[in-house]
């Protein structure tokens, strides 16, 4: 039997490429995932490693609060230590770099770092040497290229207080190893002016040049960690590495549905090879074969298909994994990038999985060949999953209970469960259920579906459109399995579409709430203000119409630690209209007085009515909330009438200013007013809301690409399954295709007709992972907050199924030039 099931092999090898090609590009996808993510991890492992080479014990505090230093006092302590050679203390804070134009780099301040010389230098020096004195300052290699700046410019550079300091550039250095300072680019000073600089008073970790440990660990106490070089590399490491692991796992969940629609096109491609091979397998059971032996021959077969494809997949990961690496490295050129990593886990992990997913494809085929009687098969002439199919007691009830499962599930994640995480997975959950339903179901759907999807290819195609809806229709069970790994893909598709289209609804409107006017002046620093001479200046511009200043102060209210907030009061109800649950603003505006958010008052002493007991510069003050309002209009927290905020605290900067300009002006015009009126103040940053939305806009676009790219792959696997069927279809019709060019039908209408057929499985694959997906789209977006706005890409939507359909006619293409190439007389002489 293993011979025969050999030779059986060698003689259907068309067939079988196409059903490996399936296991190659879903086994290739999560190689090639193990690759990039172990490359990477290799990469980062080996940057930290080296940088931690040149420390023999590093002391780091234990807490994670980076308010929780290390003294200057304890870095003295180590120094004189018995055989301790160097010690040094890390810096780091914000010291924003002032670019070419006048105005602080970045949406962030960037990071200001101390670079230290000699032995205990961990930074690669890629021009110039490090700073040595009160005036010298060295760079990023990144920021100083992106910015246009080199060894010998002046620099200015703002202190934690925003005020600015010249320095001459004596170095570009590569800060890579630290992850926020390549997140937001970084200077560096020698650790005295690193200190005074970014206004901190303790370091964030102690490295040693020689000693012991045991002395250094006395030294450090209770309150800090010592590690070695070796222990500092690998946490370093680690901490880098938590990424990859993000990736890994979000790269695996696409991998798994590509091998998802890999398993429905092998199972259906296994289904029509042995539905074609029953006779000859009715032959071996005639001549002694026995029912195990004939299912242990398809076993095999499968075994081999899947050790071939997976094999080919694991070598397309190596090179998917190599392509990913390059735009990787081109994306972020910081990212450790070395040769293609490929583990003998990946290589298991490959063959086990393909392997795997091919015999349990092929398991219900075997089952199904060996049930039928020997002399029955060698009669059958019937083709494969032909004839009316229905779905009998046991699946329609199946079907029943998990359609209607996922639909409760789904209700109650969207419209009863409170918003957020759990009702996301709810609905994840749901849509998993019901689509499970939908497989049970799919069979008996096809006819009805066919005659919509081929309406119109029926009415305008002719004979060739009403034989290939008719095709399509009249083996159910094969046309289902074919349309639903087409289902997947564009299902997912059209829910990432819907989704993506409704954040982007969402964040518009909550844009409409928070940037009631059009520029929004912010402090690039995440705790600093804005002086108040900004918005004088602003309101002396005659291209300004409205000028509204935020401000806050962190206090105690009762016992605990909280903000009161203020706004300019000619802005409350005019430009900032808040949407009050509880009391009025009329009532909010009396002295004495606070409105607070919907969170803020479901705490049992800051609801409406109850008195708040706030420290001022004068003391303790009772102040009574008597005013709830909802989310949105920029507004948050506890927030005073702004007399009472300056009585209270005394005149402070704002953190905010928002500007409303004339109505006449171009959106140039009002952009060049307030830009010229920030430029004296380096660290205040101009939004306009215009320009906000554009570039939320664009990372959610990018974020619906990414998911599109991959999930592309499951639609290209789908389509191979759609190719694959037909070309199994076309060998086993070779008869009926005679027969119909016989009776009249040209090259050119068989053709057609092959290709019609394929459009219309398209069709009804992607029109029902588009319902499915727009459905549990509505789902999901409500599960997410319960301010979410629906909203559907109408044209993205039918986009999907109109590719789809062309995809499905491209894929025939092959096919139907066999069909119409092979001699009529040969045809109708097969058996």
């Amino acid at each position: 039997m293993l011979r025969t099931t050999l030779a059986g092999l060698r003689a259907h090898k068309l067939r079988l490429l196409l059903t490996a090609v399936a296991i190659t590009l879903g086994v290739g996808f999560i190689s090639g995932t193990f690759v990039l993510t172990d490359t990477l991890d290799k990469g980062v492992s080996k940057t930290f490693a080296r940088s931690a080479d040149k420390v023999d014990y590093a002391v780091l505090p234990k807490s994670d609060d980076p308010d929780q230093g290390i003294s200057p006092a304890l870095l003295r302590e180590m120094k004189a230590l018995p055989g301790v050679t160097d010690v040094q203390g890390a810096v780091q804070g914000d010291a924003a770099l002032v670019g070419k134009d006048g105005k602080a780099v970045g949406d962030f301040p960037t990071v200001g770092m101390s670079v230290p010389s000699g032995r205990l230098l961990r930074y690669e020096i890629d021009k110039g040497r490090p700073p040595a004195g009160v005036g010298e300052t060295v760079l990023d290699s990144q920021l100083a290229k992106r910015e246009g700046f080199s060894v010998g410019n002046t620099v200015t550079i703002l202190d934690k207080g925003n005020r600015p300091h010249r320095f001459t550039v004596v170095g570009l250095v590569d800060f890579g190893i630290d992850q926020e300072a390549s997140f937001r680019g970084a200077v560096g000073f020698d650790p005295a002016t690193a200190m005074r600089m970014t206004g901190e008073k303790t370091y964030r970790e102690l490295d040693i040049a020689g000693g012991t440990r045991a002395a250094v660990k006395a030294a450090a106490g209770g309150s800090n960690r010592v590690y070695t070089g070796e222990e500092l590399g690998a946490r370093l490491a680690k901490a880098a590495g938590a990424d990859t692991k993000i990736i890994r796992t979000g790269l695996l969940i696409f991998g798994l549905v590509a091998m998802l629609v890999s398993a429905l096109v092998i199972y259906n491609t296994f289904s029509i090879l042995i539905a074609q091979r029953m006779r000859e397998m009715a032959l071996l059971r005639c001549v002694g074969a026995t029912r195990r032996q004939v299912f242990g021959s398809v076993v095999v077969e499968s075994a081999v298909v899947g050790l071939v494809g997976s094999l080919l997949g694991i070598v397309a990961g190596v090179g998917l994994g190599e392509g990913a690496l390059v735009v990787v490295n081109k994306l972020n050129e910081r990212i450790a990038v070395a040769g293609p990593s490929l583990t003998v886990r990946t290589v298991a992990v490959g063959l086990v999985v393909g392997i795997v997913v091919t015999v349990l494809s092929a398991l219900l085929p075997a089952r199904a060949a060996t049930r039928v009687a020997p002399v029955a098969a060698l009669r059958a002439d019937l083709e494969p999953g032909s004839g009316r199919f229905r779905l009998g007691l046991v699946r329609t009830a199946l079907a029943v209970l998990l359609g209607a499962a996922g639909l409760a599930i789904g209700v109650a994640g969207s419209l009863v469960m409170h918003k957020g995480e759990t009702a996301m997975y709810a609905v994840a959950f749901a849509g998993g259920v019901f689509f499970l339903g939908v497989i049970a179901a799919m069979p008996a759907l096809v006819r009805p579906l066919g005659r919509v999807a081929g309406a119109a290819p029926a009415r305008l195609g002719g004979v060739p459109g009403r034989l290939a809806v008719a095709n399509a229709q009249r083996a159910p069970r094969r046309t289902a399995t074919t349309t639903i790994a087409l289902t997947v893909g564009v299902g997912l598709m059209s829910l990432f579409a819907v989704v993506a289209a409704s954040a982007k609804a969402t964040a518009a409107q909550k844009l409409e709430e928070q940037f009631p006017v059009q520029f929004q002046i912010r402090p690039q620093s995440f705790d600093g203000t804005l002086p108040h001479a900004l918005t004088e200046s602003l309101r002396t511009r005659p291209e300004v119409t409205d000028t509204v200043e935020t401000r806050r102060k962190e206090t105690r209210v009762g016992g605990d630690e909280d903000d009161i907030s203020t706004i300019t009061t000619s802005a409350l109800g005019r430009l900032l209209k808040p949407d009050f649950k509880q009391g009025s603003l009329d009532a909010a505006l009396k002295p004495g007085t606070a409105m607070v958010d919907e969170e803020t008052a479901k705490a049992p002493d800051r609801g409406l009515g109850k008195t708040l007991q706030v420290r001022t510069a004068h003391g303790i003050v009772p102040v009574k909330v008597t005013a709830v309002y909802g989310a949105g209009a920029s507004l948050d927290g506890i927030i005073v009438p702004e007399s009472d905020f300056t009585r209270y605290f005394g005149p402070t900067d704002p953190e905010a200013v928002y500007v409303r300009t004339r109505d006449d002006l171009s959106a140039y015009q009002a952009r060049r007013a307030v830009d010229e009126a920030a430029r004296p103040y380096p660290a205040a940053k101009v939004e306009s809301s215009a320009e906000f939305k554009e570039s939320m806009t664009k990372a959610i676009d990018t974020v619906l690409m990414i998911f599109g790219g991959m999930l592309g792959l499951a639609i290209v696997i789908a389509l191979f399954g759609i190719a694959n069927t037909l070309t199994l279809s076309v060998v086993e019709r070779t008869r009926e295709s005679a027969l119909l060019r016989a009776l009249g039908l040209t090259k050119r209408q068989l053709r057609r007709m092959l290709s019609v057929e394929a459009l219309v499985m398209a069709v009804i694959g992607a029109a029902t992972g588009v319902v499915l997906g727009v459905g549990f789209g509505w789902a999901a977006t409500n599960a997410m907050a319960s301010d979410s706005i629906f909203a559907l890409p109408y044209l993205q939507v039918v986009g999907f199924v109109v590719l789809a359909g062309a995809a499905g006619m491209l894929a025939a293409v092959l096919p139907a030039r066999r069909a119409a190439k092979t001699s009529i007389v040969e045809s109708l002489a097969h058996d």
